[in-house]
C-alpha cells in the first residue's frame, strides 16, 4: 500500500525590506531624474538614463547596491558625458543628493506591519535585504518594524546559495522556507531554486537591473497584490491548497 508523501510544513517567513515593506526605489526615481536636469546641457533624459544604467551594472560589483554605489555611479555618468568637464558645483548637488535620500524617512507600504506580526504568529520570520549595512539598519530602526524579526541579514547579493545559508544558520531548511519580496530576479526566483516559496508582491517601480519573468508554472511561486493577501496564502499553504 503507497502512501502520500505528507507535505512540508512551512517554518520560516522571509521579508525583503526595500519596495517590500517601505518605499526606497522612488527616492532612486526622484534623484535620478533631478541628475538629468544637472545635466540637461550635455545629454538627453533618455539617453543620460541608458548611461548611468551601464555604470550601475558595470559598477555592482565594486560599489555593491543601494544609495552610495549609486551617487558614485551618477558622478562616473557626469564625468563621461561630459568629457571630464563637469562642474564641481555639480558634483557637490550630486552627493548632497545622496546624502538626502540617506536621511529620507522611512515610508511603510500597506499591510505591512499586519503582515509581518500575523507571520510571526506561527513561523520565524527574518528580514533579508541587501545594500549598504548602514544604511539598511537606518532603515530597519526608523521602521519601527525591527523587534518583530527573529533575524535580520543583510547581504551583499541574493543567490540560491545565500538563501539555504541564511536559513541553515536560523535553524531552518530552504524547502520549508517562504520568501515575500517584490524582485522576482532577487527575492522569488533563487529561494524557487533553492528549493523553498517564492512570493512576489509586485511594486509599480521597479529598478531595470531587478526585472526577471515570472516562473508562472511553478507550483511554489505566488504572486499576490499586496501584503494584506499574505496570511491567507500562509493559511492555504499550510493546509496544502494553493493560494
Amino acid at each position: 500500500m503507497f502512501r502520500r508523501k505528507a507535505v512540508q510544513s512551512i517554518t520560516t517567513v522571509a521579508f525583503d525590506a526595500d519596495d517590500t515593506l517601505w518605499q526606497n526605489e522612488a527616492f532612486f526615481r526622484l534623484t535620478q531624474a533631478y541628475f538629468s536636469e544637472l545635466l540637461a546641457d550635455y545629454a538627453e533624459p533618455e539617453h543620460l538614463e541608458a548611461r548611468l544604467l551601464a555604470a550601475e551594472r558595470r559598477n555592482l560589483g565594486q560599489y555593491g547596491f543601494g544609495v552610495k554605489g549609486f551617487v558614485l555611479s551618477m558622478i562616473e555618468t557626469a564625468i563621461e558625458v561630459t568629457d571630464g568637464k563637469v562642474a564641481a558645483p555639480v558634483i557637490a548637488e550630486i552627493m548632497a543628493a545622496g546624502r538626502e535620500m540617506l536621511a529620507h524617512p522611512i515610508e511603510l507600504l500597506p499591510h505591512a506591519q499586519e503582515a509581518v506580526v500575523a507571520a510571526a504568529q506561527e513561523h520565524q520570520v527574518l528580514l533579508i535585504t541587501k545594500g549598504d549595512l548602514l544604511d539598511q539598519e537606518r532603515k530597519l530602526a526608523q521602521s519601527g518594524l525591527g523587534d518583530l524579526f527573529h533575524g535580520v541579514e543583510i547581504v551583499s547579493d541574493k543567490t540560491a546559495e545565500a538563501y539555504v545559508k541564511i536559513f541553515a544558520r536560523h535553524g531552518g531548511r530552504a524547502d520549508r522556507a517562504l520568501m515575500v519580496g517584490n524582485s522576482l530576479k532577487s527575492d522569488v526566483l533563487p529561494v524557487i531554486t533553492a528549493g523553498g516559496y517564492g512570493v512576489h508582491i509586485p511594486h509599480g517601480l521597479i529598478w531595470a537591473l531587478e526585472q526577471a519573468e515570472a516562473p508562472l508554472d511553478n507550483p511554489r511561486f505566488h504572486s499576490l497584490a499586496d501584503l494584506g493577501a499574505l496570511a491567507g496564502l500562509l493559511r492555504a499553504l499550510q493546509s496544502g491548497i494553493k493560494g
